[in-house]
């Protein structure tokens, strides 16, 4: 058995955390004032500690209550959405993405469209952070995006979203036209993104120029850089997949696109569990969004 107290107990708690109000609890669960405040009171038994200080009209959270609510909101988030989904219409299906911020803010959501348009029956549901996500242990999770490849575990299927091409790219309005790209490189402003395995000694290795050392302007976003060199700041170290909009708006041009060695790398890679390899919500997105990183080829 799980060593956890009564659901009902944890029920009335987080309902009267949320409100500071155990009467405004007793409204939204249905019982009485005094059986919430007796179930406060079990629920404070039970962990050896108290959870609220009783005032006047309202409650407040102590440092060990406001520790619990903050779990057990999670928790009754995880929940609601569960019994959401179940409500749906048997033809619908929820496809949970967790995906790298940038990613998802350049690439995946101005696609993302075209998905739904060519599944109806599937409703996106749409996360984005930096850290890496275990599937093993999120189960709220359908399908993963990942910078940078994950740790391999055997009940996960991981694959590259095919190699990107990263360059260095600025404002037209910075570049000389008199000027070849390979003398005015080493003078212009050059933008760190501080999450990208590709650096700038990297590049400037790689194309035999002499790294300047003055002190660089710095991102923890690549979408963050890629709009900072969109506005004139100086040059990003980026990759051309997440900036394709602006590249084709004219707003980016790739310097020395002629004179320079452009590094290539499997960058972005998508993860799903094994078992679920036949599921119908997780097999059309994943030949989807594999046909349109194809489509997209460096």
């Amino acid at each position: 058995m799980r060593r956890i107290p009564k659901f009902s107990l944890l029920h009335a708690f987080e309902a009267a955390a949320r409100t500071e109000s155990f009467s405004m609890a007793s409204d939204e669960l249905c019982i009485t004032p005094s059986a919430v405040s007796h179930q406060i009171r079990e629920l404070e038994s039970y962990f050896g500690r108290k959870l609220f200080v009783r005032q006047n009209r309202r409650v407040e959270l102590t440092s060990e209550g406001r520790r619990l609510q903050e779990s057990l909101s999670q928790v009754f988030e995880s929940i609601e959405t569960a019994c959401d989904e179940v409500r749906l219409a048997p033809q619908e299906q929820i496809l949970a993405i967790y995906c790298a911020a940038s990613f998802a803010v350049k690439w995946l959501g101005p696609r993302l469209p075209e998905f739904v348009k060519a599944y109806p029956d599937i409703t996106i549901r749409l996360t984005s952070g930096a850290e890496q996500i275990d599937l093993t242990r999120t189960k709220e999770l359908d399908v993963v995006i990942s910078y940078n490849e994950p740790p391999p575990r055997k009940s996960v299927v991981t694959q590259a979203l095919g190699q990107e091409k990263i360059v260095p790219m600025c404002a037209p309005s910075l570049l000389s036209p008199t000027q070849t790209a390979r003398v005015q490189m080493p003078g212009l402003v050059l933008i760190e993104s501080q999450l990208n395995r590709v650096k700038w000694p990297n590049w400037f290795a790689l194309n035999r120029l002499p790294l300047p050392t003055r002190p660089r302007p710095s991102f923890d976003r690549a979408a963050m850089s890629i709009s900072a060199a969109a506005d004139g700041m100086g040059v990003a170290l980026e990759s051309t997949r997440l900036a394709e909009r602006e590249i084709t708006r004219g707003d980016l041009v790739v310097v020395g696109a002629d004179e320079f060695e452009p590094i290539l790398q499997e960058t972005h890679f998508l993860s799903y569990r094994s078992i679920e390899h036949k599921l119908h919500k997780v097999c059309a997105f994943r030949d989807w969004l594999l046909s349109q990183t194809e489509l997209q080829s460096v």
